[in-house]
């Protein structure tokens, strides 16, 4: 059975989409189109901006979520999944994939939610951990135990997990960390604490943008972030994707779902081989590959 993976914030790159762009008329017709909704020419800073640029929250998640979907849609009859999961923002990706939500609607939720969050870190200064080398249950603990707002936040694989909250919270936090033996506890270059309590404004503020919004019933089941198991209702899967801004991102645990329930490949649809390489530490049996267009 296959699996489609969709990643999330950190997979991009300057250059990223312009092969699809310049290949498939698609492609060109739905950038032209995401130009137009956004009301700025997203393609521009895609092909040709600048790093940093392209580290802006309110271009970065819009432009990987139109990488990965024009890449899937570019695909046509290729795309057969049995199951679809997308890591944080790729959920958004993942769900316009599988027919959850049209092109339009996906795009625009994304650009409310990164604009959501980008406002959210503005109020709360706050930022993100990556700990490397211990087991989850005990940076659970040190981070119930460190006074202030840090969580676990992106459960990635075993032995790579990230921590949310508030500065001071998330240095002290990865002093214990490295303490009790973390091989490495290196505070991250984000702007803010994502999958953390601080995200409430945000998440509140994308609620209702999706509360207004057509779901539909999908081709095939979601496994989603928060709940990890196989997902079709439309009204569930819109309580999972406004929880997802507070709740952390139980990557290795949806995957080890997937896997129970019979998937053996993992193709990976978007910019980067992160996803690929998350999957290869959670189970060195399966199959992992990026999509090979034709």
């Amino acid at each position: 059975m296959n699996a489609y993976i969709f990643p999330g914030q950190g997979a991009q790159f300057v250059g990223m989409g312009l092969d699809l762009y310049e290949k498939y008329q698609v492609a060109q017709e739905l950038f032209e189109n995401a130009n137009e909704i956004l009301g700025f020419s997203i393609t521009d800073i895609m092909f040709q901006g600048t790093p940093e640029d392209l580290k802006e929250t309110k271009v970065t998640q819009p432009a990987i979520y139109l990488h990965s979907v024009i890449m899937s849609k570019v695909m046509g009859d290729q795309f057969r999944p049995d199951m679809v999961a997308g890591h944080s923002l790729g959920e958004f990706s993942a769900l316009v994939a599988n027919g959850t939500m049209n092109f339009d609607d996906g795009l625009t939720l994304v650009s409310k939610r990164a604009l959501a969050m980008q406002k959210a870190c503005e109020m709360n200064p706050s930022t993100m951990a990556a700990v490397l080398g211990l087991e989850d249950h005990i940076v659970e603990e040190i981070c119930e135990e460190t006074k202030g707002v840090v969580v676990a936040a992106n459960y990635n694989c075993p032995g790579q997990l990230v921590i949310s909250g508030d500065i001071a919270a998330i240095d002290l936090a990865c002093e214990k960390l490295k303490e009790a033996g973390a091989r490495r506890a290196l505070v991250l270059p984000v702007g803010g604490a994502f999958h953390s309590p601080l995200m409430e404004p945000a998440r509140e503020e994308l609620a209702a943008a999706i509360e207004n919004t057509t779901f539909g019933t999908p081709k095939c089941p979601i496994y989603q972030n928060v709940t990890t198991t196989a997902v079709t209702d439309p009204e569930e899967i819109k309580k999972n994707l406004i929880a997802q801004l507070t709740a952390p991102v139980k990557w290795t645990q949806s995957v080890k779902n997937m896997i129970i329930d019979g998937a053996d490949t993992f193709i990976e649809v978007g910019p980067g081989k992160v996803l690929q390489g998350l999957v290869g530490k959670i189970d060195r049996d399966v199959k992992t590959m990026a999509v090979l267009l034709s």
